[in-house]
């Protein structure tokens, strides 16, 4: 896994939770800025996916592939789900279930650098 996405990815992910947070307590709905931060995310997220498969059938670390492919692709859906409910709620609470995606995110990020260093399965 590559040290320079994972920092982005958690970087990306604390911004945008930051910009979330602050919309919260202005009781804010969710605005199209926040889509655009979930969009770059995602892409992110898809760079992740395919340099993690590469490094994956590269790698002579023990490392569960399987465990570590489908955190990769949870991490791939989650902001694209979290965008679907949110445009389903225009209200505080879209933003609510947007940060819950971002932090989703930022969680399965530290979770995947465990399963690639092999602490835990």
């Amino acid at each position: 896994m590559n040290p320079w996405l994972y920092g982005v990815a958690l970087a990306l992910a604390g911004v945008a939770a930051v910009v979330l947070v602050v919309d919260l307590v202005r009781d804010r709905a969710a605005q199209d800025s926040h889509f655009v931060a979930l969009a770059v995310l995602e892409l992110v997220m898809v760079v992740q996916l395919v340099v993690g498969i590469v490094a994956l059938s590269r790698t002579d670390r023990d490392v569960e592939g399987a465990v570590f492919v489908s955190y990769l692709v949870t991490n791939l859906l989650v902001p694209v789900v979290a965008a679907f409910f949110a445009l389903a709620e225009r209200s505080r609470v879209g933003t609510t279930i947007l940060l819950l995606g971002v932090a989703t995110v930022a969680g399965l990020e530290v979770r995947l650098w465990d399963v690639w260093g092999g602490r835990g399965a």
